[in-house]
């Protein structure tokens, strides 16, 4: 069998935004002859970070968090709203887009491998369960996320060493207390940790020896041990700038209604949720006269390539508001631009827009 040289970086413990830099910053580096690389770090502190195609606002308390001065970053990575610290161990696995032969699906999956094996070895009765989420006794006990950034693209999770769940449901966007005592017991009943399944936390040497060992195993990869290049620690530096930039934090949909210039008579403004398998989405549409005249879509949902959701908003744009001419216009956006939605079809898309219809 062919083994892949490859890459390992172990970055150790680092601050808050360094933890999500790392990664960022090798994948800019990246060219496209590069080897692969694992990188391996912990954050020594605790911090909010928002996926790619998420909305601050609506996902994060943001009051609550700069009141417990918790950071908040936004990744170049699809999924939901997390709370961090050292109870997670993150991994990172940055490939030259041009060597990755698969879909968002199946990459998930097979990267997915020698984190459930590292957790088998420590007892824990770990699988896969599609779209991207590790679960060990029924229980989530991990996702996993993918993007492209420069020329790499990345798959990147944690091993859940502990979580802090009272923290993480006060620092989530929720309508009432009721609903943050309700998310709080949902957390609790459908999420674990290794601390929780194994009464104590893994020595980690032996969590990232074991670690090591099955992804030359599982993914052919042969690694050596190694250090970040100059350029590629400029480019570390250069990502802490812009995850850190309050523009890129904050930012909206490309072609949202927030960049509307102009509003007249019998235009309504409306917000749709719709659950899919690979996540939440959510539509704000602007309807005039029957068809959407703006709209923007954001979501915890994986998307590839990163720009892919604002593009496809803005094909939606003109189109009426029909679930079946809809779903047809999103397929075909979809299709031409060769976006990868994984768990999520076209038809959710309609979904979600046509839910806003019907709330207006």
């Amino acid at each position: 069998m062919h083994m892949v040289s490859s890459r390992f970086i172990d970055f150790g413990d680092t601050d808050p935004l360094g933890s999500q830099a790392v990664y960022h910053g090798l994948a800019r580096a990246m060219g496209p002859d590069d080897d692969p690389i694992l990188d391996m770090v912990r954050p020594d502190g605790q911090y909010v970070c928002i996926g790619a195609h998420q909305e601050l606002e609506k996902e994060v308390d943001v009051e609550y968090a700069e009141t417990m001065e918790l950071p908040i970053y936004r990744r170049h990575v699809g999924g939901g709203t997390v709370l961090l610290d050292d109870g997670q161990y993150f991994w990172h696995f940055i490939i030259p887009t041009d060597k990755v032969e698969s879909t968002p699906g199946a990459l998930f999956e097979r990267f997915s491998q020698p984190v459930i094996d590292t957790y088998r070895h420590f007892g824990l009765e770990a699988a896969y369960n599609p779209v991207n989420d590790i679960v060990a006794g029924g229980k989530k006990i991990g996702g996993t996320g993918a993007g492209d950034i420069g020329e790499a693209t990345v798959i990147v999770g944690s091993f859940m060493l502990d979580f802090d769940i009272e923290q993480m449901v006060k620092v989530i966007q929720a309508p009432s207390e009721k609903f943050q005592d309700k998310m709080f017991k949902t957390m609790q009943e459908n999420m674990t940790t290794m601390r929780a399944e194994l009464g104590e936390l893994p020595p980690l040497d032996e969590l990232k020896a074991v670690f090591r060992e099955s992804v030359e195993d599982r993914l052919s990869w042969e690694l050596r041990d190694d250090s970040p290049t100059d350029v590629e620690l400029e480019a570390i530096e250069a990502a802490r700038d812009e995850l850190a930039d309050p523009d890129w934090v904050r930012r909206k949909g490309l072609h949202g209604p927030e960049d509307r210039t102009k509003v007249r008579e019998g235009v309504h403004v409306s917000e749709g949720r719709h659950k899919a398998t690979g996540g939440l989405i959510r539509a704000t549409v602007v309807e005039a006269d029957g068809v959407i005249d703006d709209l923007v879509l954001s979501g915890d949902i994986q998307i590839l390539p990163e720009t892919g959701l604002d593009d496809l908003a803005a094909d939606l744009v003109g189109e009426p508001l029909d679930d079946g001419e809809l779903t047809d216009a999103a397929a075909a956006s979809l299709d031409r631009r060769g976006i990868e939605t994984p768990g999520v079809t076209p038809a959710d898309f309609s979904t979600a827009i046509m839910a806003a219809v019907a709330d207006a």
